[in-house]
């Protein structure tokens, strides 16, 4: 911790729920799915109370970025997997994010190519609809990912 921080205090699942802004019944889910992995108290009788580090917020941060880079849980659970055995190191960084880059750029062309398609759609019909009606067809993907240029320093990163 950084010297002249307070000390982190395990939250209970309620206080967890508030700073990561997931819902407990979200947290449970995690947690069944071993993507979270709180402390048990000693409190709570048959059930006891579990109770959330500073690293169970970090995870959750990363959980919520996986899900909006387009992960699969299953696929965050594996990295989350990897990343605690100390497995990635920068190699495997780069790759992890090169290749989500790459999904990301790829969704992106579909959306543009969508927004052409709408765009096209809302003017045939704002024009009383006369005309040849506009098709997906006609709004082929004209930016492909490898044509959307790399981050700053990708393309002089040595490829494995």
């Amino acid at each position: 911790m950084v010297h002249g921080q307070q000390s982190f205090r395990p939250l209970l699942i309620s206080e967890f729920a508030r700073v990561t802004g997931l819902s407990t019944d979200t947290i449970r889910y995690y947690v069944r799915r071993d993507l979270l992995r709180p402390q048990l108290g000693a409190k709570g009788g048959r059930n006891p109370y579990q109770l959330f580090s500073e690293a169970d917020v970090r995870t959750a941060e990363l959980i919520r970025l996986g899900q909006a880079l387009g992960l699969s849980l299953a696929e965050i659970g594996a990295l989350l997997k990897e990343e605690q055995a100390g497995q990635i190191d920068d190699e495997r960084s780069l790759s992890i994010l090169r290749e989500h880059r790459h999904r990301l750029a790829t969704k992106a062309a579909e959306l543009q190519r969508l927004v052409a398609y709408l765009d096209a759609k809302i003017a045939w019909v704002a024009g009383g609809s006369r005309g040849p009606v506009p098709a997906m067809a006609d709004f082929a993907a004209s930016t492909s990912p490898s044509a959307i240029p790399p981050a700053a320093g990708w393309e002089s990163a040595g490829a494995g």
